[in-house]
């Protein structure tokens, strides 16, 4: 496993003559990190981050971020959304090809009143009944959602049907949990990425764009 340490971080900022305390732009994909530690306390000046293609599996020590603008977890393990709601500046976040089946977690990005594009596609989420509407009711100030645009139609359906659409969701959620449980019982020893086979296929972080 790889550590986000400061000499990971010296390397990584060669374009910033290695000086990583006024950093503004980081890529740290592919690089085999489990864990998001220490860049809240060397790299507050971020605005883009790029921690796509790791192994990691929750979303933290972020929130001291307040320039982050554009945060890239693409194929990662993440099963959650959140702690991010310090990110204060946020305007968009890449979640493509993870592991996130507990969508009602997207109301944790509420808080980011200037988050404007989303992307989930390749979850397990994304394919419940009501998803898109959900997300849009959701967030009502997102602009676009896996690359498509949100109109303001569909922001007036999804929010006077809002209630409905929910209950629908947490019906497709505890049905996915239990599948999953079952799918652990009969698999005690196996690879994270046996467990979510309907992944395979997934669109790759930089289709999403």
């Amino acid at each position: 496993m790889t550590r986000i340490t400061l000499d990971l971080l010296r390397k990584r900022s060669e374009h910033n003559e290695g000086l990583i305390h006024n950093l503004e732009e980081l890529s740290l994909h592919q690089d085999s990190l489990e864990e998001i530690e220490n860049l809240d306390r060397w790299c507050r000046e971020l605005k883009i981050l790029y921690l796509q293609g790791n192994s990691i599996q929750k979303i933290e020590n972020l929130n001291r971020l307040k320039n982050l603008e554009y945060l890239n977890l693409a194929l990662n393990s993440i099963e959650r959304i959140n702690h991010l709601e310090g990110c204060e500046s946020l305007k968009k976040l890449d979640l493509t090809a993870n592991f996130i089946g507990d969508l009602t977690s997207v109301e944790n990005l509420r808080h980011n009143c200037y988050l404007e594009e989303l992307y989930l596609t390749g979850n397990p989420c994304a394919e419940y009944g009501g998803y898109r509407m959900y997300v849009v009711g959701a967030l009502p100030q997102l602009k676009v959602l896996d690359g498509q645009e949100v109109t303001r139609t569909e922001q007036l359906a999804a929010l006077h049907n809002f209630p409905n659409i929910k209950a629908r969701i947490i019906t497709h959620q505890n049905e996915y949990n239990g599948r999953r449980v079952r799918t652990m019982s009969l698999h005690t020893v196996s690879s994270p990425s046996s467990q979510y086979s309907p992944l395979k296929g997934s669109r790759t972080a930089e289709e999403s764009g």
